[in-house]
């Protein structure tokens, strides 16, 4: 009995001595998470501004307007976070087949946004980019988003890219399509997945380190298929005009507090 009574006692004397030096001497601070997970790119389906109006009995125009608030919002917390690359999910491929109605007042807010926020996104060091098969925007959005890529591309802060007439699985046939031209020029002999991507849009951007998307829906809706290979993955239930720079902190808290293993062991 006394013998049994003397292991109990040596064993929480072990455990007690792994928790103080695991908690009190080398405690994980936000930046060795950091360190172990670097949060260099965010992609982020912004979504519930319909639904967000609807609750408010306002047009649906009124959810867009106060999600491009939100846009801005979230731009400047990732900035605080040093975070290199944001991209938002503006408009995908399968919204073209939404009334003809919608489109042509998502794209007239978006063409003002562009044309009369670049100044405020230029003063801000922030660099404006887009992805996806532009030839199918409106000539008026193709015109703004040449000029703010070209007047933002020597800035060197937070990069936002657009993801406009953009879905995954377009861009990786468009860049089959590609490849397939090139090996019939005789320029291209095998492709691998480091020369693979070199054809897809976001060729010069990291992949994403988190997703997040809004409004309790969980799914990637066919959004940058490839590149989120091994990127965590955040829903949050909150409609995207009602998400706050809290809420995205707290997204940023759970990527930095998972263990990214990337397919191997964690020894």
């Amino acid at each position: 009995m006394l013998k049994k009574n003397l292991t109990q006692r040596f064993i929480c004397c072990l455990i007690s001595s792994y928790l103080f030096i695991k908690i009190i001497l080398f405690p994980v601070s936000d930046t060795i998470h950091s360190e172990i997970n670097p949060l260099r790119h965010i992609a982020i389906i912004m979504d519930g501004n319909g639904r967000w109006a609807k609750k408010k009995s306002l047009p649906t125009i009124a959810g867009h307007k106060a999600g491009a608030e939100a846009a801005r919002r979230i731009t400047e917390a990732a900035a605080k976070n040093n975070v290199e690359y944001l991209t938002l999910y503006t408009f995908s491929t399968e919204n073209w087949k939404r009334d003809e109605r919608w489109i042509n007042e998502l794209f007239g807010l978006l063409s003002w946004y562009l044309e009369n926020e670049i100044k405020s996104l230029h003063k801000n060091n922030v660099r404006l980019k887009a992805i996806g098969d532009r030839r199918r925007l409106p000539t008026q959005i193709q015109k703004h988003l040449t000029k703010a890529e070209e007047k933002t591309k020597d800035n060197t802060g937070i990069t936002v890219v657009l993801a406009l007439s953009y879905s995954g699985r377009d861009e990786i046939i468009r860049a089959a399509n590609n490849i397939i031209k090139d090996a019939k020029n005789g320029t291209l002999d095998s492709v691998d997945g480091a020369s693979f991507e070199k054809y897809l849009d976001t060729h010069t951007i990291p992949d994403p380190d988190l997703f997040i998307r809004t409004s309790g829906e969980k799914r990637i809706s066919n959004y940058l298929l490839w590149q989120i290979a091994y990127t965590e993955l955040v829903f949050s239930d909150v409609l995207w005009p009602d998400f706050t720079e809290e809420h995205f902190e707290k997204a940023v808290y759970e990527f930095k507090n998972r263990e990214r293993r990337y397919g191997l062991d964690v020894i």
